[in-house]
């Protein structure tokens, strides 16, 4: 039989400040969690305030402010066995205190003489002549620093003053927390106010349930928040944070599986039957075979397709990988079924680029397709309107503009959502619902072109099904990529001169469109003109941008894709979806400014023929991050490997450049570190829901409302389960 793990040791409560009560376990009240910071003693109105630029309104909200690290005082010595070097704590008695002066203007000791049982020795401050006023002799001191055997000196990093109570080693002692700090509220402070609160801990609801936590060894909550702040031991330090963790991720997978069940029952989809007719010749008609990934993905899709509730799954792969061909295929299972299909892509721009590809890769099959996209006259929209709602219109390629307003479809059975990653959880429940018709609610193909860490992925897509093309097609070409210093810039005009005389053509991005005082980075239009007038003079330049007419953007990328123009100077618009076999060269101004999935994605913009292919990523690396990043570029091309980069050096809250709308903030977790507690996570989160889909038992019941709290108003549905 499992035993209950103990409670962790922690060493003793500090008596509480005016305004709390002073017991050492309060009364289990958890509405006194919620009372104001300036219950606290010697917290005003002006403290409190500052106190808010840590997010610290409430007792709670202090319990639940974490330190980042704990600095390991635990070696404690008497004077008599201090060595030379060693840093250590010492209890002391303190016998005399003045001020010594030295040769140097803005150098001022304070010099002390200590004692305890074991002998004397001198202690030495360096500026902080304000210690003459609070320290008297007679005072019993516990000193943190470093004995100085040449000088027979011990020179103080940080002093702690005892009570005559005893206790004390709050900021000397053990392992002490540092916590993040304002200007005027310093980790001292807020040690002393953690201190204070301790008892209250004791009041804090534990959600997760007792056999989990036998089953899982999990120490409890208010255990797990004190060993937080004051651990007696590493060993209680990694419990707390292993069992804190677990719980962020837990509810977390809650509150997606909970959005996954309620999806999958409370609405229906279009049963579509196998895939033998359309689908299956433009599999056959393709110049290649499909790779393992990609018909694996072809078989989760189909299997979904089968089931009488809507499909909701994320296709991602690496760049090149061909999702497309996974994405078409997909599409036309819904036509031979009798349906309508559409393609929503986040920009006009890559719309037009996928109905191009869409007419060469269906060419032959007979398939009906339009184009609709805010650039068309009047007049032909209102025909594609008039024939999309009678159902004439097979396929739909447009933005997410095709499922608002006067769009509508006689039998829509199928969307494909291209560069998912845009969209957030909120989102997607958004676009389920406006899609829905006649209570027939469309499969959808989340596709994005950003290969995401598989940690990632569970956490911002734990709502969906997850298929992976991790297979490249066979003689993909790796992109030869170099990171150049402005240094070298003539240097690599020469190669990209090279190319263009060889009959190849060259993509340059800039990071913006015009020219801004506030960014010294070269800009669309001004870059062309320059480039124009000096490096790339005598040949043929063209520009694109968000901001140009859709029908001008149309006609330069027909011009670049013809072979009329070189160079195309452009934005990230060019990022994802466009394919010019001839291009083989990508340059990257202001390199440093791009976060490793975009620099990836461009680079994915040329190797799409024959010929070796180059990327060059101009910039200096400013900042060691932005070094980091160009670094990795130079020596890795696998997109997954680079995903996994990119989460170490900004952080998942920052990966794509938007916060993921209806996802909880993660205080302690970290999905560089947690994989296997997230993959736990899941795995017990899919059980609980599996046992308990409305988490109406009563041992569940505190995690339903914590999945509440932490989802907080974006999951409107779990007030309907």
């Amino acid at each position: 039989m499992t035993k209950l793990r103990c409670p962790l040791p922690f060493a003793g409560t500090a008596s509480l400040k005016d305004g709390l009560p002073r017991t050492s376990r309060p009364a289990a009240d958890p509405s006194r969690l919620q009372r104001p910071l300036t219950v606290l003693r010697g917290v005003g109105p002006a403290t409190a305030r500052e106190a808010e630029k840590l997010g610290l309104k409430t007792l709670q909200d202090l319990l639940f402010h974490f330190p980042f690290r704990h600095e390991d005082f635990t070696n404690s010595r008497r004077i008599g066995e201090l060595k030379w070097g060693e840093e250590a704590t010492v209890a002391c008695r303190l016998e005399s205190i003045s001020r010594r002066p030295t040769r140097r203007r803005n150098l001022r000791l304070l010099v002390a003489t200590v004692a305890d049982e074991s002998g004397f020795m001198e202690a030495v401050w360096f500026n902080q002549d304000y210690l003459l006023d609070t320290l008297a002799p007679g005072d019993r001191l516990m000193l943190r620093g470093r004995y100085d055997g040449s000088s027979g000196s011990f020179v103080v990093k940080g002093h702690e003053l005892l009570t005559k109570k005893g206790g004390g080693g709050l900021h000397t002692a053990g392992l002490v927390p540092v916590y993040p700090t304002t200007e005027r509220i310093s980790v001292k402070r807020l040690r002393a106010w953690l201190d204070a609160v301790r008892p209250l801990a004791m009041v804090l609801a534990d959600p997760l349930p007792a056999w989990l936590r036998v089953e899982l060894d999990l120490p409890g909550k208010a255990d797990a928040v004190l060993a937080m702040h004051f651990p007696r031991s590493r060993g209680d330090l990694r419990a707390a944070r292993r069992r804190l963790v677990f719980e962020e991720l837990l509810l977390m997978q809650l509150g997606l599986a909970m959005h996954r069940r309620f999806f999958g029952e409370r609405r229906r989809g279009e049963p579509l039957g196998a895939g033998k007719g359309i689908s299956r010749r433009f599999l056959e008609n393709l110049p290649f075979s499909l790779t393992p990934g990609q018909e694996r993905a072809c078989r989760e899709i189909d299997a979904d397709l089968a089931g009488e509730g809507p499909m909701q799954r994320l296709l991602q792969g690496d760049v090149g990988a061909g999702k497309t061909v996974v994405a078409v295929y997909a599409l036309l299972r819904a036509v031979e079924n009798g349906c309508q299909a559409a393609l929503m892509a986040p920009t006009e721009v890559l719309a037009e680029q996928h109905y191009l590809g869409l007419e060469r890769l269906l060419a032959g099959l007979g398939i009906d397709m339009a184009l609709l996209t805010s650039g068309l006259k009047a007049s032909e929209r209102r025909r594609i309107l008039a024939v999309t709602a009678a159902g004439e219109v097979d396929i739909v390629v447009g933005t997410h503009a095709l499922i608002q307003g006067d769009v509508s479809f006689r039998r829509l059975a199928l969307i494909v959502v291209d560069e998912q990653h845009r969209f957030g959880v909120r989102q997607r429940e958004q676009l389920a619902r406006k899609a829905t018709r006649e209570g027939i609610t469309p499969h959808v193909l989340h596709v994005t072109a950003t290969p995401i860490p598989r940690t990632l992925a569970l956490t911002l897509y734990g709502d969906l099904d997850v298929s992976i093309v991790d297979t490249m097609p066979p003689g993909r070409q790796r992109t030869v990529t170099r990171w150049v210093p402005e240094s070298k810039r003539p240097q690599a005009y020469d190669f990209i001169r090279g190319q263009l005389d060889r009959g190849r053509q060259c993509f340059i991005v800039c990071p913006l469109v015009e020219e801004s005082q506030a960014l010294e980075a070269p800009a669309v239009e001004a870059e062309a003109e320059r480039l124009a007038a000096g490096e790339l003079r005598g040949y043929r330049l063209g520009i694109l941008h968000g901001q140009m007419p859709a029908a001008e953007k149309r006609r330069v990328m027909q011009r670049f894709q013809a072979g009329e123009l070189q160079v195309l100077v452009a934005t990230t618009v060019i990022e994802v979806g466009v394919d010019i076999a001839n291009a083989t060269v990508m340059v990257v101004e202001e390199a440093d400014r791009f976060g490793l999935a975009q620099l990836h994605q461009l680079r994915g913009r040329v190797g799409r023929g024959r010929h070796k292919s180059y990327c060059l990523l101009f910039g200096e690396g400013a900042t060691e991050a932005a070094r980091r990043r160009l670094q990795a570029m130079e020596e890795v091309d696998d997109g997954f490997r680079l995903a996994d980069i990119d989460l170490e050096i900004r952080g998942e809250g920052e990966l794509f450049g938007i916060r993921q709308s209806g996802l909880p903030d993660l205080k302690l977790a970290r999905l560089t570190r947690d994989r296997k507690l997230l993959a736990l996570a899941r795995e017990q989160a899919e059980r609980i829901i599996g046992d308990d889909p409305a988490l109406g038992r009563p041992e569940n019941l505190l995690l339903r409302e914590e999945v509440r709290l932490a989802f907080g108003d974006s999951v409107k549905w779990l007030d309907r389960i």
